[in-house]
């Protein structure tokens, strides 16, 4: 039986809610370990689709950019640490892909959501970015996020920041 029931989602001036999540090489990411830092949490449904695959080869090309601004970027996606490694090699992406599994910190942010396909109702991750401020709390969030602009728009948040 699928749950219906989802975190809301946090809002801007909220502080983040801490997560511990492992990368595609099986290095564990803590929130706390960015602490200082401008932070790009982005939550995609899954490794190695067409509109994920596009949003990471974005942030992968524009990495450069955000780094330049002290920003990191971090992906999230419900499948595991080996699917995470077959995407990233495939696709070169060169930032941290992190495995939530259990889709806990999905959850804690609100990304995890009821979602529809063809009538067909099921739970899964909303494509959701949180860009996080350097004090812990999160800055801005985009809902719903389409593909196409979508890193211009959340680089030129960073810049403003």
């Amino acid at each position: 039986m699928i749950s219906l029931i989802t975190m809301p989602l946090i809002e801007p001036g909220k502080k983040a809610p801490p997560f511990t999540l492992k990368d595609q090489a099986g290095k564990t990411h803590r929130l706390a370990d960015y602490e200082g830092k401008l932070i790009v949490l982005y939550f995609y449904p899954k490794d190695d689709t067409p509109g994920c695959t596009k949003e990471a080869c974005a942030f992968r090309d524009t990495l450069p950019s955000f780094k330049t601004r002290k920003a990191v970027v971090l992906g999230v996606s419900i499948l595991d640490e080996a699917s995470k490694g077959k995407f990233a090699g495939k696709y070169d992406l060169n930032f941290p892909l992190l495995a939530d599994a259990d889709h806990e910190v999905a959850d804690k942010y609100g990304a995890w959501q009821q979602r529809s396909l063809y009538g067909r109702k099921f739970m899964g991750v909303a494509r959701t970015t949180y860009l996080i401020g350097k004090d812990g709390k999160v800055a801005r969030r985009w809902d719903n996020v389409k593909v196409d602009k979508h890193v211009d728009e959340v680089l030129a948040a960073v810049e403003q920041l």
